[in-house]
């Protein structure tokens, strides 16, 4: 999906993920560990730009990736992610392969259970210093 205008920032690559939840808690503090060039940042769908988002009609998504004016959601969110890190990560894209329907199937099976198995916090965390230059907000 095309971002708004008002959105266009280059070859920014941004992951919006549930701030409350701990299993993208975590998926964000793995990421932070394998992202070595220091190419993605970071911020809650619960931020103000997470909130500004036009996300799909009907539709819950507990990540969303932001690159070059588009935005990614579910299971090709968390592909263009892994492929965005480089070896061996981007081997991930060969799930492109599969249909969309099934991967979004799989992945709506684990977002809907995420707080059951993974739980949540009150809100969300605060980034410690030596990463909070990654986060937007």
């Amino acid at each position: 999906m095309k971002t708004p205008a008002a959105w266009k920032g280059g070859n920014e690559r941004i992951v919006f993920f549930d701030g409350v939840c701990n299993l993208c808690n975590g998926t964000v503090s793995w990421l932070i560990a394998r992202d070595k060039k220091k190419i993605l940042r970071f911020a809650p769908l619960q931020s103000e730009r997470g909130r500004a988002l036009p996300l799909p009609e009907g539709k819950d998504s507990s990540i969303v990736f932001y690159r070059n004016g588009f935005l990614y959601y579910k299971s090709t969110a968390v592909l263009k992610i892994l492929s965005a890190l480089g070896f061996p990560w981007n081997l991930a894209a060969i799930c492109f392969a599969f249909p969309i329907f099934l991967r979004d199937f799989i992945y709506d099976w684990i977002a809907k259970n995420r707080y059951l198995w993974f739980g949540r916090t009150d809100s969300c965390s605060i980034p410690s210093p030596q990463v909070a230059d990654r986060f937007l907000e």
